[in-house]
């Protein structure tokens, strides 16, 4: 994320058709230049519906790195009405000594600056249509959180049938636990977890004992008191990139069970390497049944931590090819994802970059060996000129096939924007890509809504169906300023399958979970449950799968976590089925 001082070569191949390509009549309304007179994609609603948010970063002009790089927060059902609620992570005034007067963007926000919890009050009327509203529940729920706010991750982990709140910043990070009557309480945090600055951290159970674990990604040794002078390229003094100090290491606390979390990251392995994490995103790469790790680091290589099934993990990114790009450069990768988008049964890996680097993404073999095929799909050219944050694999659509949005902002000044006295020249407007089939993309941007013409300074991404309508809406966080609450209107077109996948003993969503839905014609399509991806948020832990124009599904296929396999027939479509492990057909075990 440290700037370039001079332009790096995009990648002009890969922009013809290839055979098997899926050209529909949307897509040729976006190709042909009509996207204008179609209606819009994604409408931002945010405060239409009750979401009054201003991000705070505390500039007082000392350029303090943390300022430009939050935030994010979470997308999760904290009351298990079965609607998803909304927490946004809030900055602070930054630098000894200094007061909110100082700022160069006073607060638009309630004083003190701190976290917000909005829950949701969907409201679904016996003709289908549906009112959404949400209404700031902070104060009730009794989370006190006014530190500088990174990210949130958010999981059940004591196993209650309530989902706890993780909450990353720049100094102390907090763990709120839910006590199941819309209040939270802080729990205290392992003894060996000394304040450092982190940003993005999930969720996984990587020994499969039936309690979920916690990796937390750190970046860079910056304080107050360990500051450097940066200057950009006309000279000006402008922020510092992260090679401008020394990565910290990551950490990985095991979950006792009994709740408290130990240290383990010296033991597992996690400690013995860092290079400054922004992303981390959970997965099982090359289908063993035990789930493993890949973390973006801003600027020095990347890491696949595989599990090695006996506590430890062992960093594969070098020789499995995802440390750095197909140049052997490593990038400044700030946001990630993983998933299955050109529907072969395997994990593709795709993080968001700096301006003049691309966007990568990284075709997985089957086995947790990758290849870059950045340019080939497509997506690579049109990234150059933005720096993404918050990413995810999302089939916006509801066509079966995974699609691609980036939100984007830039990390120090931008030239043509200072030359306009821009109060802030960091800003860019977001990207949506559409999957196409045989392995491309297209850039419909210019289709997606005018909430896509913004430019803002867009940070982290959270991806859930808000609304409860079977499609993915997105809340984005802009650093210093509001909250957009990105509303799909294109899902619903087709239909849908919506899964949350639970135990009952354990009273919480499975996650880890493989699941594949079968469908006529020898298709099946392949999700994980997690919560971790994009940057610095959490996401809905439901699983949504497009159905196109198909009316019906063969079977659904769930691989739990404990390498236990299972199969439901018969489900129905456009609606949420919940699917509890021990309920189905027994087929076999891993």
């Amino acid at each position: 994320m440290n700037r370039r001082t001079g332009q790096r070569r995009a990648q002009r191949d890969g922009r013809t058709p290839v055979a098997g390509a899926r050209l529909s009549v949307l897509s040729l309304f976006f190709i042909s230049g009509f996207a204008a007179s179609t209606p819009a994609v994604f409408t931002d609603q945010a405060q239409a519906v009750g979401i009054e948010f201003v991000h705070f970063n505390g500039m007082s002009g000392e350029k303090y790195f943390c300022e430009v790089v939050g935030s994010g927060g979470a997308l999760f059902d904290y009351d298990n009405d079965g609607d998803l609620d909304l927490y946004i992570v809030q900055g602070n005034m930054l630098g000894p000594g200094k007061v909110l007067k100082e700022a160069l963007f006073p607060p638009r926000v309630p004083l003190p600056p701190r976290d917000r919890l909005y829950r949701n009050d969907l409201e679904v009327r016996s003709d289908g249509s549906r009112k959404l509203r949400f209404t700031d529940v902070t104060k009730e729920s009794g989370i006190e959180a006014t530190g500088y706010g990174m990210g949130a991750a958010v999981a059940d982990v004591d196993n209650d049938g309530w989902i706890d709140l993780y909450v990353t910043n720049f100094g102390r990070n907090q763990l709120f636990r839910n006590n199941g009557d819309g209040s939270f309480s802080e729990a205290a945090l392992p003894e060996e977890a000394a304040p450092r600055w982190s940003v993005s951290a999930g969720f996984l159970d990587y020994d499969r004992d039936g309690w979920l674990d916690l990796f937390v990604g750190n970046y860079v040794n910056f304080s107050f008191s360990y500051t450097k002078d940066c200057f950009g390229i006309t000279g000006r003094v402008d922020y510092c990139g992260p090679l401008s100090y020394e990565p910290v290491p990551d950490q990985l606390f095991r979950n006792r069970g009994d709740g408290t979390f130990e240290d383990v990251s010296a033991p597992s392995q996690i400690a013995r390497q860092y290079n400054g994490s922004l992303g981390v995103v959970t997965a099982d790469f090359n289908q063993d049944g035990w789930i493993d790790l890949y973390v973006a680091n801003d600027q020095r290589p990347n890491h696949l931590w595989m599990n090695q099934k006996d506590g430890t993990f062992s960093n594969e990114a070098l020789l499995a090819g995802c440390a750095f790009n197909k140049d052997g450069k490593a990038e400044s990768s700030m946001g990630v994802d993983a998933a299955d988008f050109d529907n072969d049964g395997d994990e593709d890996l795709f993080m968001t970059h700096l301006l003049n680097e691309t966007n990568t993404l990284y075709l997985n073999d089957g086995t947790g060996w990758f290849e870059d095929h950045s340019s080939g799909t497509r997506l690579a050219p049109p990234s150059v000129p933005y720096t993404g944050f918050g990413t995810a694999f999302l089939d916006y659509d509801n066509d079966g096939w995974l699609d691609v949005l980036a939100v984007n902002g830039h990390v120090d000044t931008l030239d043509a924007l200072a030359k306009k006295n821009d109060p802030y020249p960091l800003h860019q407007p977001n990207q949506l890509f559409r999957n196409v089939g045989g392995g491309r993309f297209e850039d419909v941007t210019g289709g997606a809504g005018p909430v896509f013409q913004l430019s803002e300074v867009s940070r982290g991404g959270a991806f859930g169906d808000v609304d409860n309508d079977g499609d993915t809406d997105v809340l984005v966080f802009n650093n210093n300023g509001p909250v957009r609450l990105l509303i799909n209107h294109m899902g619903q077109r087709r239909h849908w399958l919506g899964l949350r996948l639970m135990d009952r003993r354990l009273k919480r969503d499975l996650l880890g979970t493989r699941v594949g839905v079968f469908l006529p014609g020898d298709r099946a399509l392949w999700r994980r449950v997690r919560t971790d991806g994009s940057y610095a948020s959490a996401n809905d832990s439901r699983l949504l799968f497009g159905l196109g124009d198909e009316t019906r599904v063969l079977k659904v296929r769930a691989e739990w976590t404990d390498g236990k396999v299972e199969e439901w027939s018969g489900l129905p479509i456009d609606q949420y089925t919940v699917l509890y492990r021990g309920s189905g057909k027994m087929v076999t075990s891993q």
